[in-house]
């Protein structure tokens, strides 16, 4: 099959977690195979991802393969920092370190696994249920307005504007001395 990989359904729209089967919709254990620096990864990213609505338990097996991944991979880097890069063969010929090959293929399988699991930043772009969801409504436009009562029985009403030295429109309103009424707008759509 050519071309872009199809995004799972689930994953196509926000609050796709939600319409999931309630039994994927659980955070999956840890798999007893994996080796303890794969389980502290697990323990690192199995959460959040549930969270973000990316892992269920359908997704444990890929989940439990990037781990394992990184824990040879992070094996392989130790072993070759305590190695040199190049040895020597018993009849002379010069070739790379065999942890060298171990640590460059768990990092070309880690990698597949992190755009899969949307471990990457390009990979958290393309997969809508990692973005945040807002907490509550946002507000575009607050509007500050000073309404105080004139001699006749009628308001004024006073726009407060923002400047550099004026976040809040705190310094305008000690400025006025006469009695003064705050009401907050809030405009939609502004």
């Amino acid at each position: 099959m050519r071309g872009r990989k199809p995004k799972p359904r689930a994953l196509a729209k926000r609050g796709a977690k939600a319409d999931a089967p309630a039994s994927l919709n659980t955070l999956p254990r840890c798999p007893d195979h994996l080796s303890a620096e794969a389980r502290r990864e697990w323990r690192r990213l199995a959460t959040p991802l549930h969270k973000a609505g990316v892992l269920t338990v359908a997704d444990r097996a890929a989940l439990a393969a990037y781990c394992q991944c990184w824990s040879r991979w992070a094996e392989a880097e130790r072993r070759l920092a305590e190695t040199p890069i190049l040895l020597k063969t018993p009849s002379g010929y010069v070739q790379q370190s065999p942890w060298l090959t171990v640590a460059n293929k768990q990092l070309e399988l880690m990698a597949r696994y992190m755009a899969e699991l949307g471990l990457t930043p390009s990979a958290r772009a393309r997969v809508p249920a990692m973005q945040p969801e807002p907490e509550h409504d946002q507000i575009d436009k607050v509007e500050i307005v000073l309404v105080s009562p004139n001699p006749d029985g009628t308001t004024t009403e006073t726009r407060l504007e923002r400047g550099p030295w004026n976040t809040d429109g705190r310094r305008q309103i000690e400025e006025r001395r006469e009695p003064v009424h705050q009401q907050i707008r809030m405009l939609d759509g502004i």
